[in-house]
């Protein structure tokens, strides 16, 4: 195992100095006399359809670096991979599956906790970078350590164009290309959901058997047991790859692959535990890992936006799916101002025909008065996503009892319905996230 430099106890916010990285949602600084290390800010920023920065969620920023914080401490700690083995143990799943899960990755983990990129959160007025714990004063900067991102070189095969992963394997360190997504559950947008219902009856039942289903895939329904795609990370599109396609772009060996798909699998659950003690239900969510030798880390983001948490309420004979994460704001978008996401879809169709950048497309576009102007956010609307973002922060903090959080929860659900009802817009949107 890697021996890496000594990490950083505190930060000098005067000597952080500009990005290294200026992102969507979040910016990357140098840690000062510490190449191995980088600090990740937090924005209030937000960012749907690929579109960049179209608006801000008050306090999110902080809600965002709490949620890593507090979740990455969580891996690192063995109490957390007791609960998910007892989880696991109890849930109805295939006993076949169930004792894969149980062997391996969780083994290590029971023992002495989860590998993990993350250093701590810095203190807001000291400076210290806090490991165990919150900060005295919360902020908005993390501390992780640095790991080499490799973009495949594309190459030419006779006239086509492939991705050359051939470094990977000759790295002993490094983030591994690939993102893994697991669901939990199946959403009214998901890809399995829309492969499925393309299928023919028969291809149906197939892919029924294929993901230990025992009766027909349905929408906004639990899964029997959990799932995983995998999908590209460092090519210029995220693209679908299949499981032995995605082996030989990691690098790793089959084992260690392997035990990549067992701890997205498990560190799922993890995430899973914690919102189910507020009432909010995890659906699917994204990771990243790393290789340093022998040893494998959860690496990557970890928050709202990352992961799809929800509830459900009760309105008008319906049950109505409430998204505390990025999906409200894509909602509102499609139900508020349609003409101006319907323009966003006519620039990606044109960026892609003529071989521009989306973004350049639909900037140039707009100036010419061809698609509608990105458009301003309700105050009302922000303020809700606001509040859920505060409450989970709260809830991961145990400032309050799980049943008030909970409550509270429900009244911003009750809150978001009220608004859509007083646009005119609750058939649509009950249209759009009913679950029966």
């Amino acid at each position: 195992m890697s021996h890496p430099a000594p990490a950083p106890t505190h930060l000098d916010f005067s000597k952080l100095g500009e990005p290294v990285y200026r992102g969507s949602v979040q910016n990357l600084y140098a840690v000062p006399d510490h190449p191995g290390f980088v600090v990740c800010e937090t924005t209030p920023a937000g960012s749907v359809f690929d579109v960049g920065s179209i608006f801000n969620i008050e306090g999110n920023d902080l809600s965002r670096a709490i949620f890593r914080h507090a979740m990455y401490s969580r891996l690192g700690k063995p109490e957390t991979w007791h609960r998910v083995k007892k989880a696991i143990e109890s849930a109805p799943m295939d006993d076949s599956w169930r004792k894969e899960l149980l062997s391996g990755p969780l083994e290590t983990m029971l023992e002495r906790g989860a590998a993990t990129h993350h250093i701590g959160m810095v203190d807001a007025k000291t400076g210290e970078i806090v490991r165990e714990g919150m900060p005295a004063n919360p902020s908005c900067y993390n501390v992780v350590r640095r790991f080499p991102v490799m973009h495949p070189p594309q190459r030419t095969l006779l006239g086509a164009h492939v991705f050359d992963y051939a470094h990977f394997h000759q790295s002993a360190t490094y983030v591994v290309p690939l993102e893994y997504i697991v669901r939990f559950g199946v959403t009214s947008g998901s890809s399995i959901l829309k492969k499925y219902q393309s299928l023919s009856d028969a291809a149906k039942r197939a892919y029924e058997q294929e993901l230990g289903l025992s009766k027909p895939m349905g929408i906004w329904e639990m899964l029997e047991r959990p799932i995983y795609d995998l999908t590209s990370k460092y090519e210029p599109e995220d693209r679908a790859v299949s499981k032995q396609e995605a082996l030989i772009m990691s690098g790793l060996s089959s084992e260690d692959f392997l035990t990549t798909i067992k701890m997205a699998i498990l560190g799922g659950w993890a995430v899973r535990e914690l919102l189910e003690s507020a009432g909010l239900l995890l659906w699917d969510l994204k990771w990243e890992f790393a290789v340093d030798r022998e040893e494998l880390l959860f690496v990557d983001t970890i928050d709202a936006d990352s992961f799809r948490g929800t509830g459900f309420l009760g309105v008008e004979g319906s049950k109505l799916v409430i998204h505390y994460n990025k999906q409200a704001m894509r909602d509102y978008y499609r139900l508020v101002h349609p003409d101006w996401f319907a323009g966003i879809n006519d620039a990606k169709q044109h960026a892609q025909k003529i071989g521009v950048p989306f973004k350049q497309v639909l900037r140039e576009g707009q100036a010419a008065g061809k698609w509608p102007a990105t458009p301003v956010v309700d105050a009302e609307f922000l303020a809700l996503q606001s509040r859920k973002t505060a409450l989970i922060r709260e809830h991961v903090l145990s400032q309050r009892s799980a049943d008030a959080i909970r409550a509270d929860l429900q009244t911003t659900a009750e809150a978001e319905v009220t608004f859509y009802r007083q646009k005119g817009l609750l058939k649509e949107l009950l249209k759009m996230n009913s679950a029966g």
